[in-house]
């Protein structure tokens, strides 16, 4: 095999060595099947097994209850930016409150906005999105149909360490921080996420709506923009992505079998991100962090350099580590580390190292 890199891709990103170890295993044929993953029905008697399996585990995990729906979609977040409105502010009669941390809740916006009245209560574009709201600046109200905010904006690297306080259904976009640390479920409406930057391949999007929500969804939809259609079908109404799910399973095992659930992946999470924000608050000079220091994520490192010049040679001599995908996004700019679940420490030590030694350079 060759020799992997530390990939530091925002998405896809990295999944865990355990995971792709049995996906390689099981790809030309699952055990007794004599085909792969990629082959099998999802009409067959082991993918019914991949989703009981996968939705257990996601309940363990996170504390799911009953009153609860797991659906299993695609499209990714972009498609959950239109179905959410279309589900639940059509036909309202009210409008629904949006938080507006960064590129994907801004790009939620606009989508919601084609289907009814939206209510901005916070928007920080005016400083490129370096922070989340500060308590006094949420006044939301009971008379919305649902307050939407994302928890982990990937691009500016600012996450919510809590979520926001709301009388009406919570909707969240958790893509780019699904499972990354404990959640208390009962506080959400409708949480979503897209596996590809933390939970498995590109192709099939979690999402978990609390049943009486199911209720409220406009007639007249189209079949698959359409909650109670996935719900009614078991995520079967039409061929679902049984590759990614399938690896989705693996890596809900990986997170309880090996890494003992959310909290240690929690403890883990924060060990990761504090050896990179240390190095940003001991060389501030050099490494000019994006995120104010009390919004930082745990997923999303980002920082620029004092030049483009420095950028540029800060990646390229990265890559001879093999250090890779750490060239931040056009919109922000510098160097942007994603560093999620299955990021192993030692790609964040050896990061870490490469920064300290780039630093001492810099100074000579």
């Amino acid at each position: 095999m060759h020799e992997r890199v530390y990939n530091f891709s925002p998405g896809p990103a990295v999944l865990p060595l355990k995971v792709l170890e049995q996906a390689q295993g099981e790809l030309l044929s699952l055990p007794g099947l004599g085909m792969s993953a990629m082959e099998i029905s999802h009409r067959s008697k082991w993918f019914d097994g991949v989703l009981a399996e996968t939705t257990a585990n996601l309940r363990k995990l996170l504390g799911i209850g009953e009153e609860f729906t797991v659906l299993y979609m695609q499209g990714g977040s972009r498609l959950q930016f239109s179905t959410i409105p279309m589900n639940f502010l059509r036909g309202a009669g009210k409008p629904a409150e949006y938080i507006v941390t960064g590129s994907w809740s801004k790009t939620a916006t606009a989508e919601a906005r084609r289907e009814g009245e939206v209510r901005i209560l916070f928007d920080n574009k005016d400083e490129n999105y370096r922070r989340l709201p500060r308590p006094d600046e949420l006044k939301s109200s009971a008379d919305a149909a649902y307050l939407y905010y994302c928890s982990n904006e990937t691009i500016q690297g600012v996450q919510f360490a809590a979520e926001p306080r709301a009388d009406v259904p919570l909707v969240c976009d958790a893509s780019s921080d699904f499972l990354c640390r404990p959640l208390d479920m009962s506080r959400y409406g409708v949480l979503f996420a897209c596996a590809q930057k933390n939970l498995g391949p590109a192709g099939v999007t979690v999402v978990i709506v609390r049943n009486d929500l199911l209720e409220r969804v406009p007639e007249g939809l189209h079949s698959m923009l359409d909650y109670r259609t996935y719900a009614k079908e078991n995520s079967l109404a039409n061929t679902p992505p049984v590759f990614a799910v399938y690896v989705v399973m693996l890596v809900t095992r990986w997170l309880l079998d090996d890494i003992g659930g959310l909290a240690k992946m929690y403890a883990l999470n924060r060990q990761k991100s504090g050896m990179l924000y240390g190095l940003l608050d001991k060389y501030p000079d050099l490494y000019q962090g994006h995120a104010q220091r009390d919004c930082r994520s745990l997923m999303n490192v980002t920082f620029r350099l004092p030049s483009e010049e420095a950028t540029a040679q800060f990646v390229k001599e990265a890559a001879a580590w093999r250090l890779c995908e750490l060239k931040g996004h056009r919109s922000v700019g510098g160097i942007r580390a994603s560093i999620y679940n299955a990021m192993p420490i030692e790609g964040v030590e050896a990061l870490r190292d490469f920064m300290i030694d780039f630093a001492k350079r810099s100074k000579t």
